[in-house]
């Protein structure tokens, strides 16, 4: 998953006004960037148990808890990435984000 610099790691207060001027319609904007963080969120748990899956035993029980340095520096990576919600605010604002609504020819 790639993402920017510029997305910032927390929440920022956003004038919902300039939000809506692309769709004209601040409903449909935040259907449209809820739509894609659940993409983006979709995305990094996939990749997340992908890497994870390496590290997996067969013989998981509560008596025995195995420190992997790997397992906990991917874990941290993860936890440090801006947040989905987040992500799609800024492909949104920079214009990166393709949208088209239902009904309407391109």
């Amino acid at each position: 998953m790639e993402v920017k610099k510029k997305t910032p790691t927390n929440t920022i207060t956003r004038d919902v006004k300039y939000l809506a001027e692309p769709t004209g319609n601040i409903y449909e904007t935040v259907v449209l960037l809820s739509k894609r963080a659940n993409q983006i969120a979709l995305a990094e748990k996939k990749e997340l148990a992908k890497k994870l899956e390496d590290f997996r035993t067969d013989r998981d029980t509560m008596d025995e808890v195995f420190e992997n340095r790997e397992q906990i520096e991917i874990s941290k990576y993860y936890e440090k990435l801006p947040k989905p919600d987040l992500i799609a605010i800024t492909e949104f604002e920079d214009g990166d984000l393709y949208y088209r609504m239902a009904g309407q020819e391109e």
